[in-house]
């Protein structure tokens, strides 16, 4: 039978204020456990909660962002369950009218190895207060507790059931990463819990409308972690049914050292929580004039930033989309256009979406900290089109460039001067050249002048190898054709 994955995220995005959602508590990670839970985290009788305005602020700007409509008028509830970590017993999230409704992110996928534009949904994107931590090694078999996280802000972002793959759940995942670190509004690291998921994932049979029965994978804080949890409970799923069982709903955990899920506890439902108003809050009231003002203090957005280097720089929308899928990246590309000249704007965008996106993989660091800068990389594009050196030589000199990680905004200029590297442009020598190459491959020639045109690439590649590769490609190739119709 075959089978279509049916996959939908939730994303915790931690919020990037100084202190906590109903509380004046740091946040700051890496504090001493329990040091940093105010009588307000702990739910000392008497105390109530004061919603924090920045982390209002910060979910209008994603609403902005994403082109969702943010709620004039939404609601914080009680959510009820007991956890060890949860001091209230309950955790005030939001339900029924969330602030943040509907949206949509669109990120570049490689489909069957060709790049394609996906646009994914979203249902909601709600405030809610962090549980505490439970903490299970070092204490002789029983469970501390530390409350520091109780109350931390986040900002819970929830997609439709569009993800048909774990490479798109990840291509997506990615995407919101770049957004929310865009925007400012969460500091995106993965290692400390600023940004984690949950997968809802489902199967069923090909053409069939119903979705399967749908297990939640709990808190993957990696992408590697996410890819491999959602293509263990694919295969757990079809191999259950296939053998006779059922999927039961259920969350689940993802074990990195086995590399599979294994069950945590019965998946709830909204109605298991008995979510309630939240008496102490009242309802919150977002008017238009509030979100303007946020507006005005908002950065260029990734969308209107593709349009722009649409219009300014003649890219196409393939290409503006992967420039602007991190705030780095667009910024990197238009200093180097712009030093480069905007005729050269194509050039930068192949540039830094081949080689140097291919180095910055290999080396696993992000363009943020690129040993190359925006003047050094203009520059050697610069050399490019001047003639001074081929583009598979400027490849070479890039290489040097990186390995050199020096502040010299002329290290192109003095790697191709250093090497003699620069390109053979000189008729007379490229001439002599293409004699010699021209007497010592004459079965080459004659397949040429049978009609064989692709004879003169074997003719090309002789006389590049003969000036490793220094000879300029447009007036060798225009020298040979001369000759060989002569």
């Amino acid at each position: 039978m075959q089978w279509e994955v049916v996959i939908g995220l939730e994303t915790h995005a931690q919020l990037s204020t100084k202190s906590k959602i109903f509380s004046g508590s740091s946040i700051q990670f890496g504090a001493e456990p329990n040091t940093q839970a105010s009588p307000v985290d702990l739910a000392l009788p008497g105390v109530l909660p004061v919603l924090n305005k920045g982390a209002v602020e910060r979910a209008i700007q994603f609403g902005l962002a994403i082109n969702a409509t943010i709620a004039p008028r939404s609601v914080f509830a009680r959510k009820n369950y007991f956890y060890p970590d949860l001091p209230k017993g309950y955790q005030i999230s939001q339900f029924e009218i969330p602030v943040v409704q509907g949206g949509k992110v669109s990120f570049v996928l490689e489909k069957d190895g060709k790049p394609e534009i996906r646009t994914i949904q979203l249902t909601r994107a709600h405030l809610e207060e962090d549980a505490g931590k439970s903490l299970h090694e070092d204490f002789d078999g029983m469970t501390g507790i530390d409350l520091n996280r109780a109350g931390t802000p986040l900002l819970e972002i929830v997609t439709e059931p569009d993800m048909r793959s774990a490479q798109e759940a990840v291509a997506y995942a990615k995407a919101l990463h770049s957004l929310v670190m865009w925007l400012g509004i969460c500091d995106g690291n993965m290692q400390e819990g600023s940004f984690r998921c949950d997968a809802n994932i489902s199967v069923r049979p090909v053409g069939q409308k119903e979705y399967g029965t749908r297990c939640e994978i709990k808190n993957l804080n990696s992408f590697r972690f996410l890819e491999e949890a959602i293509n263990y409970e694919v295969r757990r799923q079809i191999e259950l049914i296939d053998d006779g069982g059922k999927v039961v709903q259920e969350t689940r955990l993802y074990d990195p050292d086995k590399k599979e899920t294994r069950s945590m506890r019965s998946k709830e439902d909204a109605q298991d929580y008995r979510y309630f108003p939240d008496p102490d809050l009242p309802p919150l009231a977002i008017a238009q004039e509030w979100i303007d003002r946020v507006k005005a203090t908002m950065p260029e957005l990734p969308d209107a930033m593709r349009t722009r280097f649409i219009n300014d720089y003649a890219l196409s929308e393939y290409d503006a989309m992967v420039l602007t899928q991190s705030k780095s990246m667009a910024n990197y590309f238009e200093a180097v256009a712009n030093k480069a000249g905007k005729p050269q704007a194509k050039t930068v965008a192949n540039w830094l979406m081949g080689d140097v996106a291919s180095t910055l993989h290999r080396e696993g660091i992000d363009i943020a900290n690129i040993p190359v800068s925006t003047t050094q990389l203009a520059l050697l594009l610069q050399r490019i089109t001047d003639g001074t050196i081929s583009n598979k030589i400027a490849k070479e000199v890039f290489a040097g460039m990186w390995e050199a990680k020096s502040n010299n905004d002329t290290l192109a200029d003095d790697i191709i001067a250093s090497k003699g590297l620069k390109q053979i442009s000189d008729t007379g020598a490229l001439e002599a050249i293409v004699d010699d190459v021209l007497a010592a491959n004459t079965k080459s020639v004659e397949e040429f002048r049978a009609g064989k045109e692709q004879a003169i690439n074997a003719l090309i590649g002789q006389a590049m190898k003969a000036t490793r590769g220094k000879a300029n490609p447009a007036q060798l190739t225009e020298l040979l054709r001369k000759k060989l119709a002569g």
